[in-house]
């Protein structure tokens, strides 16, 4: 028997995310009650420009007191698809306080505060749900924290970030430059004017610290995940890639060490084999590889941005924080019992692809062979052409720890036969 009561929903935040989940909450509102067991009702919605014509909103629910709105004492449920740090994070333990469960959207506070907000939540026994903060409409923060339960995750390997993959995905299939990619990005609506957060790889990076957390049922902060942006990437990167049968993708990657004591997080370009699933993920979606003891290998995939995949991410946590209101039990919080220690960057082993530029004469190959093994870094290939006094030099190297390369690396740029390192970039995937 459906109640008739409806349960009131506050709505943070009108742009193109927030208008998209208002629209479908009006347009299916008899299939989310059926669903839920409850009508749900847009009981206010906080905008900072409240003159702009809002298709299908009242403009009796509009109003600039966000405040005012999450502290009524009669919302059931907000969402939350504001962004930044302030003043979603006071407007969210504010919701709390004042009775409501939470959906957001909000990648960036919830990797810098998540166990904050946690604790808010579990304080006031409430809900706190994210699931639309990492890959849009991709379903992944709830498989990974309540169908991989009973499973011991190991590695979770993905692109998150639709700009990025667009811009690699060109400069692999069209030979466009870096700065051609991103102009066609630009025009196309997939990236923002000022595109620092993707390109540099800090919008992964915050999906990668909530995506550890979660994987691994320990606390992970943005300042755990080593950053590193695509802007240095190159078409010369994308001709050696493809020498060795692979493209380059910005990844976040984030594992558990083979011992099991700690785990890292990282995002940063890198080349993987072709015959990997995430090597075919093309233009502007986004897919994750999950590595798990029981259920083995999974990938997700589908649109990772927009209006519309976000908000059907919010409205399916919508459905389910609604679900647990009338049931009056919660869902699943933080599970961070493990606590494991996040290692640094240094420790991480991978392999790697170092192009460096040389003279071309006999020895050189001598020489940068012996800085590698003095170094206790094992070369798997070499790949050496040049003419006229100088040369280019591929080595790719089996696993290493990034601390052992950098000092390769060091060592190398001061032997007279090297004229510079022209790249290196980390193989994953393999």
């Amino acid at each position: 028997m459906m109640r008739t009561r409806p349960l009131k929903v506050a709505l943070l935040g009108c742009g193109v995310v927030g208008s998209e989940v208002a629209r479908i909450m009006t347009t299916h509102a008899d299939d989310l009650a059926a669903r839920i067991g409850a009508p749900v009702e847009l009981a206010g919605v906080a905008v900072r420009r409240p003159d702009r014509v809002r298709e299908g909103i009242d403009p009796a629910l509009v109003t600039t007191d966000a405040t005012a709105l999450v502290k009524r004492g009669d919302i059931d449920v907000v969402v939350e698809v504001i962004g930044g740090i302030e003043p979603a994070r006071t407007l969210i333990t504010t919701a709390f306080e004042h009775g409501a469960s939470v959906v957001s959207a909000n990648k960036a506070l919830l990797a810098q505060d998540g166990a904050a907000l946690h604790a808010a939540a579990d304080e006031h026994d409430k809900d706190l749900y994210y699931e639309a903060a990492v890959a849009g409409a991709i379903p992944l923060i709830r498989p990974l924290r309540e169908s991989l339960a009973g499973d011991k995750v190991n590695r979770v390997l993905g692109i998150v970030n639709g700009t990025t993959n667009f811009i690699l995905d060109a400069m692999d299939t069209t030979g466009a430059g870096y700065q051609e990619a991103l102009d066609e990005a630009t025009a196309l609506g997939y990236a923002e004017a000022d595109p620092t957060a993707d390109v540099e790889g800090f919008d992964a990076a915050a999906k990668a610290a909530i995506l550890a957390g979660i994987a691994f049922h320990t606390r992970v902060r943005l300042d755990d995940v080593h950053r590193e942006g695509m802007t240095e990437v190159t078409a010369a990167d994308f001709a050696s890639a493809q020498e060795m049968g692979c493209t380059i993708k910005l990844l976040a990657i984030c594992e558990r060490a083979a011992d099991g004591a700690s785990v890292t997080a990282r995002v940063h370009p890198a080349m993987i084999p072709l015959s990997h699933p995430l090597a075919n993920v093309r233009g502007a979606y986004n897919a994750v590889f999950v590595e798990s003891d029981a259920a083995g290998q999974l990938m997700f995939y589908g649109p990772g941005a927009g209006g519309s995949p976000t908000a059907s991410a919010v409205l399916g946590d919508l459905v389910a924080v609604c679900r647990n209101r009338l049931g009056g039990a919660t869902g699943p919080g933080e599970s961070a019992y493990a606590a494991l220690p996040v290692s640094p960057m240094g420790d991480v082993v991978t392999r790697y692809h170092i192009s460096l530029d040389v003279a071309d004469k006999p020895g050189v190959l001598a020489q940068v062979a012996t800085v590698f093994a003095e170094h206790g870094v094992s070369i798997d290939t070499v790949r050496q052409s040049g003419k006229d006094g100088e040369a280019s030099l591929v080595v790719v190297t089996h696993r290493a720890s990034d601390a052992a390369l950098g000092g390769t690396v060091e060592a190398l740029r001061k032997l007279d036969t090297v004229r510079g390192v022209a790249s290196i970039m980390r193989v994953e995937g393999e």
